[in-house]
């Protein structure tokens, strides 16, 4: 399998922690989202993601995904152990929900192309621009929050005690946070998930300090 992939890129460090959960190896293809305009604008990466964007999975000589989530999945049904969802139905739900919120909720409005279009073609400051990302950050926060401190399903993990698809997506939230200087005090109940998962091994050689292309 190789991976397209850039270390800042959250989608992208969410599968790299689902690929190290399932001890799956792969070769690291790194895609700079900045240098020279953006090297997913290239011709020859738009062969492969028509839209611009990272991760890409290739997986042997006819798979090609793009969306973290779509790949994660993907890497679930055919690489079931050790499992990232949970076996009832039920909880399955519960667990996709919690990661849809991030991945679709939250982390949309505070990607790279959205921030650089505020900037670049609305004109709005960088005060203004790091404001709107403490807002949706926040706002998505306090909700995962509310919802995580009351449901007993909540461990060490989202979902009890073993790591499923909920902390592949929160880790790298909450660390695209702290690198953003938002305060998580606020939110005890992330902070501690995001501690005890992100120090873990899968976890920590996912992180952004720890590929290839970091700088």
């Amino acid at each position: 399998m190789k991976l397209y992939s850039y270390f800042r890129s959250s989608a992208a460090y969410r599968v790299r922690i689902a690929l190290n959960l399932k001890n799956l190896p792969y070769e690291y293809m790194p895609v700079h989202l900045l240098r020279a305009g953006g090297e997913q604008l290239t011709a020859d990466y738009r062969k492969l993601s028509p839209d611009a964007i990272v991760p890409t999975l290739v997986d042997g000589d006819d798979v090609v995904l793009q969306q973290s989530l779509a790949i994660i999945e993907y890497l679930e049904e055919t690489h079931p152990n050790p499992p990232l969802l949970p076996a009832a139905a039920a909880d399955r739900a519960y667990v996709r929900a919690i990661a849809l919120q991030i991945a679709c909720e939250i982390h949309p409005l505070d990607n790279l192309r959205v921030l650089r279009y505020l900037v670049r073609e609305m004109g709005v400051s960088e005060e203004a621009k790091n404001g709107w990302y403490r807002h949706w950050i926040e706002n998505g926060f306090a909700s995962l929050e509310a919802r995580l401190s009351a449901d007993p399903r909540t461990g060490t993990f989202v979902f009890g005690d073993t790591a499923t698809l909920a902390d592949v997506c929160l880790v790298p939230q909450v660390f695209n946070a702290l690198r953003f200087k938002i305060d998580i005090a606020p939110y005890p109940t992330l902070q501690r998930l995001y501690e005890h998962a992100s120090g873990l091994d899968a976890f920590a050689r996912a992180a952004s300090g720890a590929q290839p292309d970091a700088e």
